[in-house]
């Protein structure tokens, strides 16, 4: 259903004080239904967890932190997304103290200057990042009290999940309420977040149970789960996107969420569980999207499938989801049969990806949002929204464009509950941000007549020709990437050598088998025309000054990070 009718209509959902309130009703609401669907081995089936048991679990986990002497302290947790690890941070959240997440993917190195950093004193971690967390502790010299392992522990120096449950079950049972009735100051800080970077860079985004609980209550305003549909949880779960609009949304509103084996087996997950909810960046639904075209061109089908695409759009059939999943059977066969809502986040995506696979009959929209507003700023209704747009402003925050230019186009700016409360020991960095309340998010962006909101870019990325004009590079590779030879592509500004000017220069990995079927084998010259033709035939679509006048072929993908988003610089950088 996609209706402007619903412009000024919310969804009403209970209110909640903290993330232990809102853990707590939940259960009380939804005790014995499924909370997660979990794997004990790769591969294996998938096995239920209740809601009434995940409570068990924090409670005996939180006060055996407590009665370990860790009341108030930094507690780090690492590892694959998985059941453990979320009761790890609610654990530590809701009594104990503050808990830090770390990506999994970073070098041991990396991990031990932020564990220092952040004056961590115990670690959580899974077996698999076993030898990378003891290298890490190694640079420490013992400085963590504790190192406690999601699976099964060194008997000498590391304490097993398994036993720390089982310690806490016993400790609960003789009586101890140290962390049951634990109060929660819903302003306090309550976790760490690092953003993405080198440990130089990345800053700890201070987050409160204010802020998240905001973020969680406002959002459901406008995207309301029904009980019956399953999660897929995707992306990492260290990053505030994943783990506050999916995870902890899906616990507010009684979700049932499976934990995806990686994202090669996203497909599979999703037959397996039925899945009816996942959220994604835009690479994972982009590339989705692509295969489902590929399929239909390997059939034969694909002329049939895009005037049937067209036919939809048209009609408006998406909002008839009964005709769409007959007409795109084998569409829905292909995302399990049950699919009921995509949400893309964390980067720019390209509209008409949306737009087509409404059309064949999966509900998708897409928001707006940084770690610092933990994180949804703006985000499209369930029941009414634009494909090119961000959203409207979550309910709760104001927005504004400030510094604008002759079309609007200025700089976002939010206010509200779910503003951070500043980096952590960083004051430099947070009054550069944070001014007056206000959070000022780097992003250019502007409104439509009907109050969306439409993001063009970082205003750190832009670039700058001598005339004064800006280029936004992801409107660039917007264009880039309608073609279907260009897999990847990023775009950036480097200096004419004649003209002394700034010019558009684009580095662009290939779909080499699209184009062996197009061409046949090409010789690297050969292929480098082919490209240059290419790129001649994009740049028509856009005004002189945006055209790309330099480009580079790519052997390898560019280095992403672990939410599938390129590093915009360290690849600029790299390239110049």
């Amino acid at each position: 259903m996609n209706d402007k009718k619903f412009k000024d209509v919310l969804y009403e959902f209970r209110s909640i004080h903290d993330l232990k309130d809102m853990v707590n009703s939940s259960v009380e609401l939804f005790a014995q239904k499924e909370a997660y669907l979990v794997k004990d081995v790769p591969g294996g089936e998938y096995r239920p967890i209740l809601y009434g048991q995940f409570k068990k679990d924090i409670d005996a986990l939180g006060t055996a932190f407590i009665h370990m002497g860790l009341k108030g302290k930094k507690i780090a947790v690492i590892g694959e997304n998985s059941y453990k690890w979320l009761v790890t941070y609610l654990a530590v959240t809701n009594g104990t103290g503050i808990v830090v997440p770390l990506d999994r993917e970073l070098p041991p190195k990396e991990i031990a200057n932020l564990l220092k950093r952040a004056e961590v004193s115990a670690i959580m971690y899974s077996k698999r990042l076993e030898t990378v967390v003891k290298e890490a502790l190694g640079y420490l010299e013992n400085s963590i009290s504790y190192q406690c392992c999601m699976e099964q522990g060194d008997a000498v120096h590391v304490i097993s999940f398994a036993d720390l449950i089982a310690e806490g079950a016993v400790l609960l049972e003789s009586g101890n309420r140290d962390f049951i009735d634990a109060e929660i100051d819903r302003e306090a800080l309550c976790s760490i977040l690092f953003t993405s970077g080198t440990t130089g860079l990345a800053k700890g985004v201070m987050l409160s149970h204010k802020n998240i609980t905001a973020n969680v209550y406002n959002m459901s305003k406008y995207v309301s789960i029904p009980h019956e549909d399953i999660g897929l949880s995707v992306l990492p779960m260290h990053h505030s996107y994943e783990l506050t609009c999916h995870i902890f949304t899906g616990i507010y509103q009684g979700m049932t969420i499976a934990f995806c084996e990686g994202l090669k087996y996203i497909t599979k997950n999703m037959q397996e569980v039925h899945a009816g909810v996942m959220l994604g960046v835009p690479l994972v639904f982009e590339s989705m999207y692509k295969k489902i075209m590929k399929q239909a061109q390997a059939s034969g089908k694909v002329d049939k499938m895009k005037k049937m695409i067209a036919l939809s759009k048209k009609l408006k059939l998406y909002n008839h989801p009964k005709i769409t999943k007959a007409i795109f059977k084998s569409v829905h066969h292909a995302v399990g049969g049950h699919m009921n809502l995509f949400i893309a986040g964390g980067a720019a995506i390209d509209p008409g990806v949306i737009e087509n696979i409404q059309a064949m009959g999966i509900p998708m929209i897409q928001g707006y949002g940084m770690t610092e507003n933990s994180p949804i700023i703006a985000v499209n209704k369930d029941r009414y929204s634009k494909p090119a747009a961000v959203g409207l402003p979550m309910p709760g925050t104001q927005i504004k464009i400030v510094d604008t230019d002759a079309n609007g186009v200025g700089e976002i700016i939010c206010k509200g509950d779910s503003v951070m409360l500043g980096y952590y020991n960083d004051p430099e960095e947070t009054a550069k941000v944070l001014k007056a309340g206000w959070l000022y998010t780097g992003d250019y962006g502007y409104f439509d007549k009907d109050g969306f909101l439409y993001v063009c870019g970082r205003k750190k990325s832009v670039i700058v020709t001598k005339n004064g004009k800006n280029i936004f590079p992801e409107e660039v590779e917007f264009y880039l990437m309608q073609s279907d030879f260009i897999e990847e592509t990023l775009v950036y500004g480097v200096e004419d050598d004649k003209t002394g000017d700034t010019v558009v220069k684009a580095e662009v990995y290939l779909d080499r088998e699209a184009i062996c079927e197009a061409a046949g084998d090409l010789s690297l010259e050969e292929l480098r025309q082919f490209i240059k033709t290419e790129i001649d035939q994009i740049n028509e679509q856009m005004p002189l000054y945006k055209r790309v006048k330099r480009f580079a072929i790519r052997e390898t993908e560019f280095e992403k990070t672990t939410t599938r988003k390129i590093k915009r610089f360290d690849e600029a950088n790299r390239s110049n």
